[in-house]
């Protein structure tokens, strides 16, 4: 059975705002998109557990990364629920996170180079483009950037 809360371990909303810096809404929010979850009261008040503060953290981080809140979900989903996270949970997730940022680095260097490729060379018109569109053969592949599109 595991440890009976107290009071010391629980903290109300609004401590939990000022904490994280967030509005009472904006706690609600993340609660009501399951990313924390609180533990009501006799009278029906949230409470949050302390680790739910490194949670929060984590989430705005994550945020300000890119993540969707369907990504930070995902992630959040592999923590401990009822303690506090450790080290090593957060090195898992650490890794997950980078792959993702990894993949889009690539994603990013390779809209770069179609960039630089196709309206780097200063024409900005597919129907005189000598090096991607020559004779503008790609106007019978149908309308719009067709060298982008198709690839």
């Amino acid at each position: 059975m595991g440890k009976t809360l107290t009071s010391r371990d629980l903290i109300p909303i609004g401590e939990m705002a000022r904490r994280t810096g967030l509005s009472v809404s904006a706690i609600r929010f993340y609660e009501d998109k399951g990313l924390i979850e609180p533990i009501r009261t006799g009278g029906n008040q949230r409470r949050f557990l302390r680790s739910d503060l490194r949670r929060v953290s984590f989430i705005l981080i994550a945020q300000q990364l890119g993540l969707s809140l369907g990504e930070i979900d995902d992630a959040m989903r592999t923590l401990p629920h009822g303690r506090t996270p450790t080290a090593r949970d957060w090195r898992v997730i650490s890794a997950s996170i980078r792959d993702r940022i990894e993949s889009r680095i690539q994603e990013l260097e390779r809209m770069r180079d179609r960039l630089d490729g196709c309206i780097g060379c200063g024409c900005l018109s597919l129907d005189k483009c000598a090096i991607y569109n020559p004779d503008d053969r790609l106007a019978s592949e149908g309308p719009g950037p067709r060298q982008i599109l198709s690839n």
